[in-house]
């Protein structure tokens, strides 16, 4: 399980670094839940907040069905949570 975390943190990574400007503030920690499920948690700079977000939150709902559909293959339920 903890290699599959891994990956998902590492999609997430991906996928939020090019829309920051302050990557030294990214801070991405996965874990895994006793239920057997994934967190992603994601801490950005709060001037790149928005773009993370984005419009209506589109932004983060794409990120998180990009996750939630990759961790899908094993039946794996993921939680991305944008923290302040």
């Amino acid at each position: 399980m903890a290699e599959q975390t891994e990956d998902i943190a590492g999609l997430v990574d991906a996928i939020v670094r090019p829309l920051v400007e302050f990557e030294d503030d990214l801070e991405i920690v996965a874990s895994d839940a006793e239920d057997g499920s994934i967190l992603v948690e994601v801490r950005v700079n709060e001037e790149d907040a928005g773009k993370v977000i984005g419009r209506q939150g589109r932004v983060i709902k794409a990120i998180r069905t990009l996750a939630r559909a990759a961790a899908s293959r094993t039946n794996t339920h993921v939680e991305v949570e944008l923290l302040d």
